[in-house]
């Protein structure tokens, strides 16, 4: 990583470099592939299960990978601290004391939200908020960016993280429950396939 000027520091990777300010905003600014996960989860997920999760993250950012998250507590928060370059979508700003400047869905995230969730219209204005951010966590900040895999902790089929996990599957995006030993298989197989 080198520094350009005062907010602004490249990182090399694949072949191109990657920007980002204070405010881990990430662009691929000469070629490479700009490889991106979404590291999600329940905000009841064990401290026991912290240390795993970041040794994901750091293993990932190791291979050139920008996480994108929601700043939640739980998981969301364990990948975060074990990444370096990340994009974290939250609902509003300061959200959990996050300072990231991607506070805001977009209108378009509101109603990605709204296609996928089974029970919109019984959601209030900050559960919308919650599950419009999932839309940018998957499909990126302009929702045509999508990441390359989601690896999330969570109960199956239960909390908000679901929400997420529809939209990536709907794109036939690759999704692995940490919960479930036989997906924690499967991305363990899957990071081998990494130079």
């Amino acid at each position: 990583m080198f520094y350009t000027s005062p907010f602004v520091y490249l990182q090399k990777y694949d072949g191109g470099y990657r920007s980002f300010d204070r405010g881990n905003l990430y662009i691929n600014i000469s070629g490479g592939m700009f490889m991106t996960y979404s590291g999600i989860g329940s905000r009841s997920t064990p401290t026991s299960v912290k240390p795993l999760i970041i040794k994901i993250a750091k293993f990932l950012d190791s291979k050139g990978y920008t996480l994108r998250s929601g700043g939640a507590e739980g998981a969301d928060s364990f990948f975060e601290s074990g990444a370096g370059a990340k994009e974290i979508f939250l609902p509003w700003a300061g959200f959990n004391g996050n300072t990231s400047h991607f506070d805001k869905p977009s209108p378009e995230a509101f109603k990605l939200a709204e296609k996928y969730h089974p029970a919109w219209d019984r959601l209030g204005q900050g559960a919308k908020k919650l599950m419009a951010r999932n839309s940018h966590q998957v499909l990126g900040v302009d929702l045509n960016s999508p990441v390359d895999f989601v690896v999330y902790w969570s109960e199956p089929n239960k909390g908000g993280t679901q929400q997420a996990i529809r939209i990536a599957e709907d794109h036939n995006i690759p999704v692995f429950n940490l919960k479930i030993s036989s997906d924690l298989d499967k991305f363990r197989k899957l990071c081998k396939t990494f130079s």
